[in-house]
């Protein structure tokens, strides 16, 4: 992500947007919080908070470097940020820190399909190696000068690809190496706190608007357009996915609604700078119906995602970045400059979308499988059977978060 030093309206915009994705993470950790058993919401919760603290010195040390750099090489940066080296004018601190703010939310996102199982003591170790050998390569290869995503062409507005498939197909190497959940699919905790839910969910929302509109990087033309179709495409998704869940079950659910806004926001990530508004609506509404069929896989392929993450976020984000080879509009407002897509008369760029998923797909669920392998066959990355039963908070973090 290249921030030229700008006017001090934009570095504000930029700034306000960090500080909002930063807001998303807690946010996440309400959500995935209220949707899990009440034995295991502070473990939950810790696993987000976690990242909060781990990534950004990471990211300062080694991570920043790694995803960054000007040489001619497209696979990694060049290391001349490593320990904050060089960073230190107007504009590359800006984008440290708009930056810092993405990797700390990318694998807390993988928390939510390991919830209610997983050693903290794992997670701990996970994190740090996942975000220096998976997320700041995926990061160099989409946005960095020399990155060869990036020299395809393959769009990617905010991180559909770089963070929400990365993610995804993260989540899906690590609960197969893990296992289901005690008793699943029939005897697990149900959602404890929908409102917890609806609550994280809305500062989701709130966040998100940091996140995409922040990612054209000034306070013009292209922040405002992103900040519209994020708006459109996040309310298609609520109201597609009640209209699935209400033909398919025969009633609308909270958990549903909210669940149809992040698969839609996620969704319209990768798109929102480059498609145009009435696009972002049919890409929303898609992402809502989709996922909410794609989260029935897990039964039938018998992985157990505790909380979604493959259906919502690696699917959402296939929708989306697939979707760009066709609804990308380089008319959408003044100034863009980018490959339309098949609807406005290219078609390069969708081979090139779906080249660029499938990279980062099988990368990241290759790198991850062999970081947990590791893992498992070193210290264990399974609770015991007794710590399961009677919950992770009081097993590993010897606090409830409910006194009766």
């Amino acid at each position: 992500m290249e921030l030229g030093i700008g006017d001090a309206g934009s570095t504000a915009w930029v700034l306000v947007s960090a500080a909002l994705v930063m807001f998303m993470v807690p946010g996440l950790a309400l959500f995935y919080g209220g949707m899990v058993g009440a034995k295991n919401v502070l473990n939950m919760m810790n696993m987000n908070l976690y990242c909060l603290g781990i990534v950004p010195l990471l990211w300062a040390l080694f991570g920043f470097g790694f995803a960054s750099g000007d040489w001619s090489f497209p696979l990694f940066g060049d290391f001349d940020t490593i320990f904050l080296n060089g960073v230190d004018d107007f504009g590359s601190k800006r984008e440290f820190v708009f930056g810092m703010t993405f990797a700390v939310i990318t694998p807390a996102l993988i928390s939510g399909a390991v919830a209610g199982r997983m050693k903290f003591s794992a997670w701990a170790i996970f994190v740090p190696v996942w975000s220096f050998v998976v997320y700041s390569p995926v990061v160099y290869w989409i946005y960095g000068g020399e990155g060869w995503i990036a020299k395809l062409p393959a769009h990617d507005f905010a991180g559909g690809t770089a963070i929400h498939i990365n993610a995804g197909a993260a989540a899906l190497a690590v609960v197969l190496l893990l296992g289901p959940r005690k008793g699943w699919p029939r005897d697990v905790d149900f959602p404890h706190n929908l409102p917890l839910v609806l609550l994280g969910a809305g500062i989701l929302w709130f966040g998100w608007f940091g996140f995409n509109a922040g990612s054209a990087l000034s306070a013009g033309a292209g922040a405002s357009h992103a900040f519209l179709t994020t708006f459109l495409a996040a309310a298609a998704g609520l109201c597609s996915w009640m209209l699935a869940e209400t033909i398919k079950d025969g009633k609308p659910t909270a958990l549903g609604m909210a669940s149809g806004i992040v698969a839609a926001l996620v969704a319209i990530t990768p798109a929102a700078g480059f498609v145009g508004a009435l696009a972002s609506i049919v890409i929303g509404a898609a992402a809502g119906v989709l996922c909410f069929l794609a989260i029935g896989l897990k039964l039938r392929y018998q992985y157990d995602d505790s909380l979604d993450v493959v259906g919502i976020h690696m699917f959402g984000g296939i929708i989306g970045g697939v979707l760009i080879g066709f609804f990308a509009d380089s008319g959408v407002y003044e100034g863009a400059d980018f490959i339309d897509g098949v609807f406005f008369g290219g078609g390069e760029l969708l081979a090139n979308q779906i080249i660029s998923i499938l990279a980062v797909m099988a990368y990241s669920f290759a790198a991850t499988f062999i970081i947990t392998w590791v893992l498992h066959r070193t210290m264990g990355i399974r609770a015991s059977a007794d710590d399961e039963s009677v919950g992770l908070d009081q097993s590993l973090h010897a606090e409830t978060a409910y006194n009766n």
